[in-house]
């Protein structure tokens, strides 16, 4: 279910080429409907997540119409780092409404250090990714410290869609001073 299905990545991506340098790389991280920890693994490497934050909490007014939910179903929120040995890549928060996890699915969700890429990889989890997305954020403590720079970020936003519902929203970012070299 796409809520936003006028969105055109492509042309979101070309509009923030008027006022931002953005490199190949960075426009297919941002435009991606694949799997970006499989992009990050070619670019550099293996990569792996560090967890900074995994709670449940029961699905308030904002979750229950992001999810396509009711309010007070259970979601999963997970917050992780991207990256390569101590190398930040990506910043990603993630939101998944617990009743359409198989049991596997949610426990490989709870151990926390595995990417979403290749939990739906590992279980055969046919599903489409659809950007909501794309921007230029101003960065925040948090995000500086992790990050170790004041620039700008770039950031998008998308579901993952299994059986025509919502199994997972996802939102990346990365400083927009990353991932500029292309080869």
């Amino acid at each position: 279910m796409n809520k936003n299905d006028n969105f055109n990545v492509i042309e979101e991506v070309k509009n923030l080429e008027t006022e931002y340098r953005l490199s190949n790389t960075q426009k297919i991280l941002l435009s991606t409907d694949g799997s970006v920890t499989s992009i990050l693994d070619v670019l550099k490497g293996n990569v792996n997540i560090k967890t900074l934050l995994q709670e449940f909490h029961k699905a308030d007014k904002f979750m229950a119409e992001l999810l396509d939910i009711d309010e007070g179903e259970e979601v999963n929120y997970r917050v992780v780092i991207i990256r390569r040995k101590d190398e930040p890549l990506i910043y990603a928060s993630s939101y998944t409404p617990i009743k359409r996890l198989t049991k596997e699915f949610k426990e490989d969700l709870i151990r926390a250090d595995i990417p979403i890429g290749r939990i739906l990889k590992k279980h055969k989890i046919e599903s489409r990714r659809e950007v909501q997305a794309v921007e230029v954020k101003t960065t925040n403590k948090e995000l500086t410290k992790i990050f170790g720079t004041e620039v700008d970020l770039l950031s998008r936003k998308y579901n993952i869609i299994h059986k025509d519902n919502i199994l997972i929203s996802i939102e990346e970012t990365f400083p927009i001073s990353s991932f500029t070299s292309d080869f």
